[in-house]
């Protein structure tokens, strides 16, 4: 056999959009793929500590999240690497010198950190669970870690927020601009090189634009049918959506399963 390795993303990928939950044939196609000896990971740009219950739950014990940024291997979790410090104390004092508010994630939970409630003031909370701090005497400038930010600024805006591109961003809230890694090609590579396995035997699975960066040419990349344009013109081969079975198919097309 020759052994693959496979990254899936979650959302459109493995799970039902609406339901949120795993699609029958995808959570079949992951038993079958461990079962024939190959590796099996998800690849999500959520935080560790949201993604893990969900590894959980299908079986698995591999995984990069963060956006690229964290690693776990066989169940441990072994990298998970803050933003650049320099660069993301300098986007919190250009945010809050332009008079937006700001949160900070400085631990791998569901606390985020900030000076007031500013943020909530201009945007409401958050749009997942969240334990607010706040701490009036918080000092940007002396952090040691900061693993994602949050930033109430509106999208016609961010033009003022000149450093915005120092560091990776999304928008996934349309009211909030955050600030993480978007890199889970590079989250891949490292997962290989921990391997030290060829990395022309990867392939992964996606649906969305987000997606886009970790569908590599050196290795094998399957868009989702439901996928947007864009992944389907980057994709090795396009399978059929996600609810009619396409990861399944896709793995007994190419003889994995």
């Amino acid at each position: 056999m020759n052994k693959k390795y496979f990254f899936f993303d979650i959302d459109g990928t493995l799970t039902e959009r609406v339901s949120r939950k795993i699609v029958p044939s995808a959570q079949q196609a992951l038993n079958e793929l461990q079962e024939n000896g190959h590796f099996v990971a998800i690849a999500t740009g959520r935080a560790h500590y949201k993604a893990r219950a969900f590894m959980e739950e299908v079986g698995l014990h591999n995984m990069v999240c963060c956006g690229g940024a964290a690693l776990v291997f066989n169940d441990e979790l072994i990298v998970n690497t803050p933003l650049e410090l320099d660069k993301a104390i300098a986007i919190c004092n250009q945010a809050e010198q332009l008079g937006y508010g700001i949160l900070l994630q400085l631990t791998d939970s569901i606390d985020v950190y900030a000076k007031n409630d500013l943020f909530i003031q201009q945007v409401g909370e958050r749009k997942e669970p969240t334990n607010y701090i706040f701490d009036s005497s918080l000092d940007y400038n002396s952090l040691t870690n900061i693993f994602k930010i949050y930033i109430s600024i509106p999208k016609e805006d961010e033009e003022k927020l000149t450093l915005k591109d120092t560091l990776g961003n999304l928008r996934f809230v349309e009211d909030y601009l955050m600030f993480q890694y978007d890199a889970k090609n590079i989250g891949i590579e490292n997962m290989m090189n921990h391997l030290q396995a060829n990395i022309e035997n990867v392939v992964v699975f996606g649906d969305d634009y987000n997606d886009l960066i970790m569908f590599d040419e050196r290795w094998t990349s399957i868009a989702m049918g439901n996928g947007c344009d864009a992944l389907k013109e980057k994709a090795t081969y396009v399978t059929d959506t996600n609810i009619n079975d396409g990861i399944y198919k896709a793995c007994k097309k190419f003889n994995w399963v």
